[in-house]
Order: C-alpha cells, then structure tokens, then sequence
C-alpha cells in the first residue's frame, strides 16, 4: 500500500467520526442549555472528535474489522456523551 492510500484509508475511517462531532458541536448550541459558560465551539469540536475516534478504533480492535453498526453507536454515544460533558449540560 502506497502513503496516498493509506491517507484515503485513514481518512476515510475518521470521516464519520468527523461529522458527527461537527455536527454535534455546533447542533449543541441550540440543543444545550445556555446558562453555564461553556468552551469555544472548537474546543468542544477537538473534544467530540477525539471521542468518536476513539470509540471506532476500540470497534476495531474489538471486532477485527471496520464499519460494524456496533461501533458507529458506540461513536454516537461517545460523541453524544463528550458533548454533554463539555457543554456542562448537567448545570443547567
């Protein structure tokens, strides 16, 4: 495999990671409650995405392949669960 593919393929693996968490972080400001300061929106973005990528790569390792509909919900939660965390939605 040449660096050319192994950047789509890696790219390719961390595009649903991607945007979920940009649509997540910026679909939170409308959704969370706005009565604690909470980060930047790319701050929470950097955040959603690192947990996302995390939970595809755990699928990964845990089934031996990629694209398991068990590790896309797993990403959603992670995501959804950062977001939560990050936009300090538990004050509010």
């Amino acid at each position: 495999m040449n660096p050319l593919d192994l950047f789509q393929h890696v790219l390719s693996f961390a595009a649903p990671a991607l945007a979920v968490a940009l649509l997540v972080a910026f679909g939170g400001r409308w959704l969370l409650p706005s009565g604690a300061p909470r980060p930047a929106w790319w701050v929470l973005f950097a955040i959603n995405f690192l947990a996302g990528l995390a939970a595809l790569a755990l699928g990964l390792w845990y089934f031996g392949r990629d694209g398991k509909m068990a590790s896309y919900a797993a990403m959603v939660l992670a995501v959804a669960s950062a977001q939560w965390l990050g936009g300090r939605a538990w004050r509010g």
